[in-house]
């Protein structure tokens, strides 16, 4: 009887003291205004983050029209289109290039043939741009000289590799380059072979004598495009494709047998400039730094092509020779050519209105 007493007192004791300390606590901060200061300091916190709020969203605030044109827009081609739309004059970057305050995701790029002329030179702008490139070259054509500067490059690999052979490397990109186009080496041409068309537009199918001396190379050409669209329309592969046309620049092996590079060689040599038949043969000719421009603005785009990447300018070998003549040289016709492609004009049409590339004679 009397423990349960006891527990009865301890338990009234608890209760006071737990009424006593509520009692407390409500008492500070009724004193003094403390109540009145939170209820103050709530309102500010919640006034200064409506405002804040209300700015930041002004900020992002986009019009109706520059929505419905910016979502008509694919979204892999919408930073390669017209500069501005003269309607509302919403401005849309072109090129494919990212806006100011947008970060480029860099990306893993597998450039083969990448120790050659143009495939170097396509290395520099991919590592200027912050690309990590994996080059593989089997050095036929190709030389370790055009590469040493880019060594020390912690984003930068380079692999001696015959791309005939199987190699599993894991890229976002790949320029296949890796095809000794030079006439020392195999005979030169393009997928149109010696065209009945000019200029050659990208529809044109191209004149092909399957069995000639030159057709390795213009079957070469032609099977790579097949096999690139076969897997492109079958296994939903993204490809692109271009047919260059004649380059010239820094790199250029001088004794590659191409027509610029002879007659460079010769005029250095100070030897006679040889041109074929009569010399009225014409050709386009691009600087090497439009065409890695071209080739980068492919890749970028929605388009699968093909695009003619060069030059729509056309000289004769005669006046291509002229240029390069000096006083104490002369022009000296062989007449012992196989087979000579009277006219290789291109027409870039096609790749102005679709990548914006417009190839100019540096």
């Amino acid at each position: 009887m009397r423990a349960e007493l006891l527990e009865k007192t301890n338990v009234i004791k608890k209760h006071m003291k737990s009424k006593k300390a509520l009692s407390s606590i409500i008492n500070y901060v009724i004193e003094e205004q403390r109540l009145a200061c939170l209820f103050i300091g709530i309102a500010i916190s919640a006034a200064a983050f409506t405002v804040v709020s209300s700015v930041s969203s002004s900020g992002r605030t986009i019009s109706s029209d520059s929505v419905s044109v910016v979502s008509s827009i694919p979204r892999r081609i919408t930073y390669e289109l017209v500069d501005h739309d003269r309607s509302n004059h919403n401005v849309i970057n072109a090129g494919g290039k990212v806006p100011l305050g947008l970060k480029r995701k860099n990306v893993r790029v597998l450039v083969t043939g990448g120790a050659g002329f143009v495939g170097s030179h396509l290395v520099d702008r991919l590592l200027e741009r912050g690309d990590s490139v994996i080059v593989v070259d089997n050095f036929f054509t190709g030389r370790k000289e055009n590469l040493l500067h880019h060594l020390n490059n912690p984003k930068f690999e380079l692999v001696r590799h015959d791309v005939v052979e199987p190699i599993l490397l894991e890229v976002d990109r790949i320029y296949h380059l890796a095809c000794p186009a030079s006439p020392v080496h195999y005979n030169t041409s393009e997928v149109y072979g010696d065209p009945l068309q000019h200029p050659q537009v990208e529809t044109y199918w191209g004149n092909v004598n399957p069995i000639g001396v030159r057709s390795c190379y213009d079957e070469g050409k032609r099977t790579a495009e097949t096999l690139a669209m076969d897997y492109h329309r079958g296994l939903n592969v993204e490809v692109r494709i271009a047919r260059i046309f004649n380059t010239y620049g820094p790199r250029m092996c001088i004794d590659d047998g191409r027509v610029v590079s002879n007659f460079v060689a010769q005029a250095l040599r100070k030897q006679p400039l040889t041109v074929y038949g009569d010399g009225k043969q014409t050709r386009s000719f691009q600087y090497v730094s439009d065409l890695v421009e071209g080739l980068m603005r492919l890749m970028e785009g929605n388009h699968v092509g093909p695009f003619n990447l060069g030059n729509p300018g056309e000289f004769t070998m005669l006046e291509l020779a002229k240029v390069l003549l000096t006083q104490s040289q002369q022009i000296v016709a062989l007449q012992n050519c196989t087979v000579t492609v009277e006219e290789k004009q291109n027409s870039i049409n096609a790749a102005r209105r679709t990548i914006f590339v417009l190839m100019s004679l540096s």
